[in-house]
């Protein structure tokens, strides 16, 4: 049906300025939140990526802190108050799929309410324990662990959180009982460990490699599929016995749901470029990080495997789900 000439020169008008808009973007400062506390892996990764896209977008990129409830809280900002118009993002983790299952309610759908842009990083957990304690492997950990089930605790940046998924993971797969003793940040639970307050941690690299070379905690062994280069003397749980196990956390930018494609696949060009520069890609190696690059259409097809893949893990590890 041809529309009248009013009507559809209005609609050529409207689209022709919202592809232009696209086109200049951005033409004002971003905000980035970042759910996660200050000293903890995703504060440390956000800021390292807004400051580059800072470069290459030629326009500020803010950081917000948001922390609190696994991520949620900063995840509901961005996907229900925010104009989906790419000035406000959200950077965030593993625990954004895993909250699906862990979380009766959830304030939001990530699948629905939110559009992936890219994935920035892929990271192993350390496996990290009080030096106080009589335990230098993960052999004597499980051995530890399975004469005194329910003694040894560990500590998590919250339920749902990387540090939280890897030792339930780790305790399904070895079949021993640890407590779970959540923090509201990494920040906040690693002083805790040092100083022996809890026993233990898989804390994500970049938080707790300085502790680690510094003597204040001892590393056990590493949680990916092969060794760290940021710390290569340390086995993976697999290696050190724990045979089936593995678990690597991922950082990446999500948007508001219904952002204009052009403006996803500019902040998707900005973020692959920015995870290859010299500087940066130095500095996510130091951290233990290792940059992980995708399309946008490729992100979202890996996060709705993430949401899947750890309904499976919460269904058959019976692990408990929070009101």
């Amino acid at each position: 049906m041809k529309l009248p000439l009013r009507i559809g020169s209005l609609l050529l008008a409207l689209a022709f300025g919202a592809g232009a808009q696209a086109q200049a973007y951005p033409t004002k400062p971003v905000t980035m939140i970042v759910p996660y506390a200050p000293g903890g892996t995703g504060e440390i990764l956000g800021r390292s990526l807004a400051m580059k896209l800072s470069e290459i977008l030629g326009q500020n990129v803010i950081v917000e802190s948001r922390p609190g409830a696994g991520g949620n809280i900063g995840a509901e900002i961005v996907a229900r108050n925010s104009r989906p118009d790419g000035y406000t993002l959200l950077f965030t983790a593993t625990s954004l799929a895993s909250n699906v299952s862990l979380m009766k309610k959830m304030p939001i759908d990530p699948l629905k309410d939110l559009a992936a842009i890219a994935p920035m990083a892929a990271i192993q957990t350390i496996a990290v324990v009080n030096p106080a304690l009589p335990l230098h492997n993960i052999g004597e950990l499980v051995a530890y662990a399975k004469a005194n089930p329910g003694k040894l605790a560990f500590g998590s940046s919250g339920i749902g959180t990387s540090n939280h998924l890897s030792v339930e993971l780790f305790k399904v797969v070895a079949g021993v009982d640890m407590l779970h003793v959540p923090y509201k940040s990494a920040g906040q639970a690693l002083p805790d460990v040092i100083s022996g307050q809890v026993n233990l941690m898989f804390d994500l690299m970049p938080s707790a490699i300085n502790h680690v070379r510094q003597g204040r905690l001892r590393a056990l062994a590493v949680t990916g599929p092969k060794r760290s280069p940021a710390a290569p003397e340390l086995p993976t749980v697999a290696e050190a016995g724990v045979a089936g196990y593995e678990f690597t956390a991922w950082f990446g930018l999500f948007a508001p749901a219904a952002t204009p494609k052009e403006v996803v696949a500019r902040l998707n060009a900005a973020v692959v470029k920015a995870i290859e520069s010299p500087d940066l890609k130095a500095r996510m190696e130091q951290l233990g990080a290792e940059p992980f690059a995708a399309t946008p259409e490729q992100f979202a097809v890996f996060f709705k495997g993430e949401v899947d893949k750890w309904a499976r893990v919460v269904r058959e590890g019976r692990l408990p789900v929070q009101e």
